[in-house]
This record gives structure tokens, sequence and C-alpha cells, in this order.
């Protein structure tokens, strides 16, 4: 297998680490804009399989040039450069993963990849992606379902969590920070219930959820939950469903009145002589504060709840994945369950476990046995509990 890997900032890392480690991998291009920064992380790997080379996502000469010779290329860039590197990766005969949400555009993609024998795989990383694949075994799972609750997670674990907010950085603060002024989409009664961005963090919106190993979390709206329930063909019979991010207490009581105050704003305001963004001012002055030690661990929890009937039983499906930062390699738990996960997907590709060619999808073009399989070779354990409901 020869993969080009776009992009090796913290998730990426993840990806790359578990790319040479498997025996099937022959070649990888690891491409970086910071290609210093890249070289001393390849360095370290001590495998002669990687090429680190420099990136500029927007030269399209430069980037036609790091498809030759590739099969499939895993695309960690920033989402302005999926829709480009997708028509790239066609029109070069690559199959194609990410880990972030797909474009409009990629339906028509998607065709172009079919009519070449091609697959892309969006959405495959942490949340979306082992989220997707476990909300999809325990749909089919059930003859009918009337409740879904999806929560990602990623926060220290309790002897790191110290500080005012109890939490630290292991994805873009920025990309943190965005998705905090993100409107909901959920069902509640048997309505669809729109939150806006700025209340999402209201108490009204947050009920706490108890894990085992850390007891009550706190969970607020996280995104548009309905696209997903209609990709499942459950929306007929659902009552109450929606996506949620977990945090530890206190959370939502620090950020509700930023949000409100529009401290997560991000156009400028004038401040003197200058016009600044307030989200710039807030993830500047938190982000370095907001670091990990190197002994320090984080945590990366999903968790898919699904209530309905099975056999004219009402039962409940609960399928969830805890991981923690592996110290001796350094990698977080989110960036193991990140870029691990995009590496399986380009390999499960390239094996034929992965068989949708075109536009696929987490949800039911991932064959969950073998997925759970290369998750298990890696520590990631998935758990599954039914029950009575």
């Amino acid at each position: 297998m020869n993969i080009l890997l776009l992009g090796v900032g913290l998730q990426g890392r993840a990806t790359l680490y578990d790319l040479v480690r498997c025996p099937a991998v022959t070649r990888v291009v690891a491409a970086d804009a910071d290609l210093a920064a890249l070289t001393r992380y390849v360095d370290r790997l001590k495998s002669s399989k990687v090429e680190a080379v420099g990136l500029d996502a927007r030269d399209p000469t430069r980037m036609a040039t790091l498809t030759q010779g590739m099969q499939a290329v895993i695309v960690l860039l920033p989402v302005s450069f999926h829709v480009p590197v997708a028509r790239l990766a066609i029109d070069h005969g690559l199959h194609l993963v990410n880990s972030s949400y797909p474009p409009p555009e990629f339906a028509d993609l998607g065709r172009d990849a079919a009519a070449r024998g091609l697959t892309i795989l969006p959405e495959f990383g942490f949340d979306p992606g082992i989220d997707l694949v476990l909300a999809g075994q325990a749909v089919r799972e059930l003859d009918e379902v009337h409740e879904f609750y999806s929560y990602g997670a990623g926060f220290p674990e309790a002897t790191a969590a110290t500080g005012p907010l109890r939490y630290k950085i292991s994805w873009t603060f920025e990309g943190v920070l965005k998705s905090y002024l993100r409107d909901a989409e959920l069902v509640r009664d048997g309505k669809r219930v729109t939150i806006p961005g700025r209340e999402i963090f209201a108490a009204s919106n947050i009920h706490t959820v108890t894990v085992e190993e850390f007891g009550g979390l706190e969970a607020y709206p996280n995104g548009n939950a309905m696209h997903y329930l209609e990709a499942l063909k459950i929306a007929a019979t659902i009552k109450n469903a929606g996506r949620f991010a977990m945090r530890w207490p206190g959370h939502a009581a620090f950020w509700y009145p930023l949000a409100q105050l529009g401290f997560l704003d991000d156009a400028p305001i004038r401040v003197g002589e200058s016009l600044i963004s307030p989200r710039s001012v807030v993830r500047d002055l938190l982000e370095p504060q907001l670091q990990y030690a190197e002994n320090e661990r984080d945590v990366a929890v999903i968790r898919v709840d699904v209530r309905g009937l099975k056999n004219g039983r009402r039962r409940r499906l609960l399928y969830q994945v805890i991981d923690f930062r592996d110290l001796p390699s350094g990698l977080l738990a989110m960036n193991r369950t990140v870029g691990f996960t995009a590496s399986i997907g380009a390999q499960m590709i390239l094996r034929g476990d992965v068989r949708k060619r075109g536009l696929a999808s987490p949800l039911s073009d991932v064959p969950t046995d073998v997925f759970f399989g290369e998750l298990k070779a890696r520590g990631i354990v998935v758990r599954r509990e039914e029950m009575d409901w």
C-alpha cells in the first residue's frame, strides 16, 4: 500500500505513527506546511518507508506531483481544501479518506469517483467517525428505533483537570470555539427543535450523563442530529434524539455568559485603533494555558445510546469507546481515535474491506467486525451493553 498523507498536525501525527507500524503499508508520503516540524517527527519514527515533503495545498501542480505512485490519500487539512483535493484525487486515481463532515460538493464528486472505481470516505475520525459506525450498528440491531443519543467527549482525566476550566486542548482550539456557537438540531417529544448556537450552554439544554469511570458529566447539544436520523432511515419513528458533547461539570456555566456577551463572535470590533475578533482574543489568551503536560492524559469518549423495539420487546443498546493518552508515544487519546481511524479507513479500502465505490458513509459502508478488530489491535476497545428499556 502506497498512501499519501496531507496534513501532519495533532491528529495527522497519529495517522503517520499508525501507517509506519502497519506491515501492509510499504510507502508513505507525508506532507505538511511545516516541513521542519514534520521532519523532526519523522526522524523520531525511524522508518525508511516515510518520505517527508513540504506542502503548499494551494499549488495544484505541486499537489499533482505528490499523487504519483500513490493509491490512497488521507486528508487532514482545513476544510477549505477538501473539495479541490478530492477532485485531484479522483483525477489521479486515488481513494480518499478524511475525518471531516462532507461539503455539498461531495455528492457530485462521489458520482465521479464511482465512475472511476474509487471510494471517498469522509467523516472517518473520532466524532464524526467512530460514533457513526457505532450508530449504524446499533440501529441495525433494532427493529424500530424510538430514541437515539450520540455523545462525543474530549477532556482531561481527573488528575489532569487542573485550573478553573477543568479543560485542556486536544483539538484545534479555534475549531472548539467555533463549535461553541454552532446551532443544534434535536428531536424532543417527536418535534424537531432548533437550538441557536448562543443557547447550547443554557441550563435548560444541559443534561447529566453518568459514565462509570468518571461519574456525572454534563452534556450539551452538538450539531445537527437530523441529517443522521434521515440517513439511518429512522426519522419517522424517532421520539427523542440528539448529538451531544460532554465535559466535566461547570463547563456550560462558564461558557454560556461568554457566548451571550459576544466573546465567541468572529466579527471584528474596534479596540482603540485596531479591529479585533473577540474569539481570537479568547483563543490567544486561553490556548497557551490549556496545554497538556507531558505526563498528563486526556480522555476520549464515544457513547451511542439507542432505544426501541427488538422482537416485540423494548430494548436499549449502549455502545461505548473510552480511550486514554498513550504516554510512551505521547499521542493523546484524541490523536489516536482520530488519526488511527483515518489510517484504518485507508487500509480497509485498499484491502477491499470497504467495497462501496463513490461516496461512502461510516453509517453503512464500513464492516463493523473488521473495524472493531482493527481498533482493538490498537488498544481501543468497543464495549456493548443490551438491556430492557
